[in-house]
């Protein structure tokens, strides 16, 4: 047998049940992250009526498990690349699980904010190592909609967080929400016995033997039998001169991980920011607490059509200028949502921020993901991310302070547009295209 390397035998077999078995088993994961992330945005105003918090102290309720993003983020990178993809995407699992349905007890604000540093943690390492998986894991030209669209389940959990705190807030109170957030917990061992490890991980450590059986287990399910496959028969991409952090910043990533920083930072600013305040806005605005919590799930549905669009968007016309174009549609979306008068004009203009600002932030993931070699892969990933979540700690945060200078409805939305025309002028100066290029030459070629 000749030898090649994973791409070649995945692209070979093409889109099968073990892609989708992949696919389906980080997504669930994904919508329990997002319903606890999100769950928060929809027990905002009892909360901040409960212990009578101020407008910047409401909005960081959403921004403490930011910042729990933010290390996460910084650790999932190193340790993924370091003990593999499957057994750190489920320590992650737990650790939001287990790290969420405590709040049910909570009496104080500061222990809230506690507990969502540390839950936060949780779904800042799921993130990166999911789209990291499914990069790894997909074949080249389907690449992008894989990477991009696994984040439609993280948005559909927020719808979830939505529809489970509408009906049960008005009856139970707003605790009982974070109960149903420790379900997860017994996922991870779902996990642990069915998610297959990332085969170009196995074979960068150097162990070709399981990436060999992981392989045999694509090929029956994707035509029904194994070849026979002897050993050496993997082509193993030549390491990097550098690994780790330090490797971001070299010559030949500095561009690269500068741009994706930047324009991840400037994508959370509004989306956590826009998706943490709008429940209260629109209550705050006479819509009613289930009118007002609908409009917002509405919003995170066209989220997931956003999503699950953008990655196929790329995967044509490419990351670079699927980008671009996200971000300007952000950007008009939410300048059209500021100015809305009427109910009508609220609901068609949110739909159109949801879609839109998830289109950016998802269709920026391919470009993460593809960036940088397999062996500092998922650190490249978490870290853009875990840059950028400063930029969603702060999104909430600032949102408040801009709302007690007295700007209004409107100029909020206005402040909120201005990050995403920022990060479509970074990726049209500092992108460069990265479609149709195999997941082991990412990143070993000088951009």
């Amino acid at each position: 047998m000749n030898k090649v390397s994973v791409s070649e035998v995945v692209d070979g077999l093409g889109v099968s049940k073990y892609t989708f078995k992949i696919y389906f088993l980080i997504g669930l994961a994904l919508i329990f992250a997002g319903y606890n992330y999100m769950i928060v945005a929809y027990t905002m105003p009892q909360m901040a009526q409960e212990w009578a918090l101020t407008k910047i102290q409401t909005g960081s309720l959403s921004s403490w498990s930011i910042l729990g993003l933010l290390f996460g983020g910084l650790s999932a990178g190193v340790i993924s690349d370091k003990i593999g993809r499957k057994k750190a995407f489920t320590i992650f699992v737990l650790v939001y699980s287990l790290l969420t349905f405590p709040v049910y007890y909570v009496q104080d604000f500061e222990t809230f904010a506690l507990l969502r540093v540390l839950g936060g943690i949780g779904f800042g390492g799921c993130i990166p190592i999911a789209i990291t998986m499914m990069s790894e894991s997909a074949p080249t030209k389907n690449r992008g909609y894989f990477s991009a669209s696994i984040m439609a389940f993280y948005v559909l959990g927020w719808v979830v967080a939505g529809i489970v705190a509408i009906y049960i807030v008005p009856v139970y109170g707003w605790r009982v929400c974070y109960l149903v957030g420790g379900i997860p917990a017994l996922y991870a061992l779902v996990l642990i016995t069915a998610l297959p490890e990332s085969t170009h991980w196995l074979l960068g450590k150097g162990r070709e033997k399981e990436a060999i059986d992981l392989i045999k287990r694509m090929e029956i399910a994707a035509k029904g039998q194994a070849s026979e496959w002897i050993p050496d028969t993997l082509i193993a991409p030549p390491p990097p001169k550098k690994v780790g952090v330090s490797a971001l910043f070299s010559p030949e990533f500095r561009k690269a991980t500068i741009a994706l920083w930047v324009i991840y930072f400037m994508g959370s600013v509004v989306i956590y920011g826009i998706n943490g305040w709008l429940p209260t806005l629109l209550v705050g605005k006479g819509y009613g607490l289930v009118k007002g919590y609908s409009f917002a799930v509405l919003q995170n549905v066209f989220g997931m059509v956003g999503s699950l669009v953008t990655g196929y968007v790329a995967d044509k016309i490419g990351r670079r200028t699927n980008v671009i174009f996200g971000w300007i549609f952000t950007a008009v979306a939410i300048l059209l949502l500021g100015f809305a008068t009427n109910q009508w004009q609220v609901v068609i203009c949110g739909m159109l921020v949801g879609m839109a600002m998830n289109w950016g932030l998802s269709g920026t993931q391919p470009l993460l993901a593809e960036g940088y070699p397999t062996e500092f892969r998922n650190t490249g990933v978490s870290s853009a991310q875990a840059f950028g979540r400063v930029g969603g700690f702060m999104g909430p945060i600032v949102a408040g302070f801009v709302q007690q200078m007295g700007v209004g409805f409107t100029g909020l939305f206005i402040f909120f547009a201005i990050p995403a025309v920022i990060a479509s002028f970074i990726a049209f100066f500092m992108i460069d295209e990265t479609k149709g290029r195999s997941i082991e030459s990412i990143g070993r070629i000088k951009a």
